[in-house]
C-alpha cells in the first residue's frame, strides 16, 4: 500500500477571494500560502495591468495592493477601484518606514512589511467582515 496525502485541499471561505497585488514574488507567495491556509481563495497580480484584468473578471471580494508596484504607484490603482468598485476593500502594502507615503489615500488599510501572518489575516478578515457590513 503506498502512502497517501492527509492534507484537505485548501477550503475557500464561503467563496471569498483576496487578489494580492505585488511586483515581489516572495510577498505574493507569502500572502498566498498563509491565507490559502486559513481558507481564502487567493488571486496574484504582479502588475497593475494583471491587477485590472483581474479585477475585470470579478469575483475578487479584497485587494492587498502594493504602494509600489515596479515603477507604477500603486495609489494610480487604488483610485481606479474607489472610481470602479467603490465598496471593494483595499488594504495598501508598504515597506517604507515613512507613514506619509500612505497618509491620505483611501485604503481601508495598511499593512507595513514586514507584517505578521497574524496582521495579514486579521486585516483580511476585518476587510471581509466590512464589506459584508456594506453590502448586508
Amino acid at each position: 500500500m503506498g502512502l497517501r496525502s492527509t492534507l484537505a485541499p485548501p477550503v475557500t471561505m464561503c467563496g471569498q477571494t483576496v487578489l494580492v497585488v505585488d511586483d515581489d514574488s516572495s510577498i505574493r507567495l507569502l500572502c498566498r500560502v498563509n491565507l490559502e491556509l486559513e481558507g481564502w481563495a487567493v488571486r496574484e497580480a504582479a502588475s497593475l495591468d494583471q491587477a485590472r484584468a483581474e479585477l475585470r473578471r470579478g469575483g475578487v471580494d479584497v485587494v492587498l495592493l502594493d504602494v509600489h508596484v515596479g515603477s507604477h504607484d500603486g495609489a494610480e490603482l487604488l483610485a481606479e477601484i474607489r472610481r470602479d468598485h467603490p465598496a471593494l476593500p483595499v488594504a495598501m502594502l508598504t515597506g517604507s518606514v515613512d507613514h506619509a507615503v500612505v497618509e491620505g489615500n483611501e485604503a481601508d488599510a495598511v499593512l507595513f512589511k514586514p507584517f505578521s501572518l497574524e496582521q495579514l489575516n486579521e486585516t483580511v478578515r476585518a476587510l471581509t467582515a466590512q464589506a459584508a457590513g456594506i453590502a448586508g
